[in-house]
């Protein structure tokens, strides 16, 4: 597996894993993708990578700014996406891993994530990754009707303290 710099031409397989995840029902609240320009416009630009396998796309991971205020400048969201038919390879934690290495590198201090409770296999490399869990924030969004709980993660960097 290589672990390189998400291109603008990955946008379509990335697009589709992406798909996959909101199809699961416990990856995200969003029913659609965006559009590249949406997504792009959203996500750092510098905190994009992907995962190839024998020249497969497997995965992705960014971040997005929490917030455009400048307190919360060091601050961002973490998403990783894997396609399901490599889940349990290790390619999530990779990903992970890798897009802390590059959020520090960048200078942000925090990088949080919230995860659906039953997502139990993102909370568990999140948490390898040195994430711990802040608490549940109870009925934070509707999704098809249902109130729907999410995990609240955070790591801070220990580069920063």
């Amino acid at each position: 597996m290589d672990i390189r710099k998400l291109l603008t031409t990955d946008w379509d397989q990335v697009k589709m894993i992406y798909e996959k995840g909101i199809a699961t029902g416990n990856a995200t609240f969003q029913t659609s993708a965006p559009s590249w320009e949406e997504w792009d416009k959203s996500h750092l630009n510098n905190c994009r990578i992907v995962a190839e396998t024998d020249g497969i796309l497997t995965g992705w991971a960014a971040l997005t700014p929490v917030s455009s205020r400048c307190v919360y400048a060091g601050v961002a969201e973490v998403s990783v996406y894997v396609d399901p038919a490599y889940s349990g390879k290790g390619i999530g934690l990779a990903l992970l891993n890798e897009l802390v290495a590059l959020s520090e590198a960048e200078g942000l201090w925090t990088v949080q994530a919230g995860i659906f409770p039953e997502n139990t296999a993102s909370l568990r490399i999140h948490e390898k990754a040195g994430f711990r869990i802040l608490g549940v924030r109870e009925k934070i969004g509707k999704q098809n009707g249902i109130w729907r709980d999410t995990v609240l993660l955070e790591r801070r960097s220990k580069l920063f303290s």
